[in-house]
């Protein structure tokens, strides 16, 4: 489990974990989970297309990480969010298609990309993982405030002068890059579990903001290594056990939050 070849696992395993948790408090927090789940989906193609033109992936997962960003922004000013981010994802899996299919690595390229290979990682994914990692994470806590108060009160937030176009944009931005860092290594279909999971289980166990950030991004570190060891013993895939743990914190979120709210209203029953 701890041997050398499993290293970079370990390292950019953590390093995506935390990253996600970070930009899944606020995920959870807006109400996002749509945009969360169809950035990671609209941006694979990215990954197909590197492959035609000869880059490495990362460039290309974060070019179609901007054209999503773009795209959903754009479109949100004339349509609904969910629409503005389903029309997006429409077009980005549109282009997924064509490029897998010009690759000759069909089956093979969408399996990759739709779950990852976090077993098959290599020294030099650590550098840009964490690069990305370190900039949303400043992102995150830089911005703190402004995007708290434009998540919980937009109303409040837009009076004391905190517009909330470029917020909304700042908040897509990170979580596209959080998507293209993550993206190789767990797979499109599990980075949307690893964001929201954890950090639904942080908010139900903490009203603190920044403290839920935090545990958020513990949490989904949690998460991370126990399904890497799980695998290791079970030789079970790993996004098996990333979607579970993560769908299991989900759950026991959700449960604790229903037996407070309950106890509340006990409390304030005549």
């Amino acid at each position: 489990m701890f041997s050398s070849f499993m290293t970079n696992t370990w390292i950019v395993a953590s390093l995506v974990a935390l990253t996600a948790g970070l930009v899944g408090f606020f995920v959870v927090l807006r109400g996002a989970t749509f945009a969360a789940h169809a950035l990671p989906l609209g941006t694979f193609p990215g990954a197909a297309a590197a492959g035609l033109l000869g880059i490495a992936p990362i460039w290309g997962l974060i070019a179609f990480a901007a054209l999503g960003v773009a795209g959903i922004n754009r479109l949100a000013r004339r349509q609904r969010n969910e629409v503005a981010t389903a029309l997006t994802l429409i077009a980005l899996l549109g282009l997924g298609a064509l490029f897998l299919s010009l690759s000759g690595q069909y089956a093979q390229g969408v399996y990759a990309l739709l779950f990852g290979e976090i077993l098959g990682v290599s020294a030099s994914d650590i550098a840009p993982v964490a690069i990305i990692g370190a900039v949303v994470a400043a992102t995150l806590l830089l911005a703190f405030r402004p995007l708290l108060l434009n998540s919980t009160a937009p109303d409040l937030a837009t009076a004391r002068g905190i517009p909330p176009q470029p917020i909304d944009l700042l908040f897509l931005a990170t979580l596209g890059l959080a998507t293209a860092a993550a993206l190789p290594i767990v797979g499109a279909l599990l980075v949307f579990s690893l964001m929201v999971g954890p950090a639904a289980l942080a908010r139900a166990l903490t009203p603190r903001p920044l403290a839920a950030l935090g545990l958020s991004a513990a949490i989904a570190l949690a998460t991370v290594w126990a399904a890497i060891a799980l695998s290791y013993i079970t030789n079970w895939p790993v996004g098996f056990f990333v979607g579970a743990l993560a769908a299991l914190g989900y759950i026991l979120g959700s449960g604790k939050r229903l037996l407070v709210n309950k106890k509340k209203q006990k409390n304030f029953a005549p």
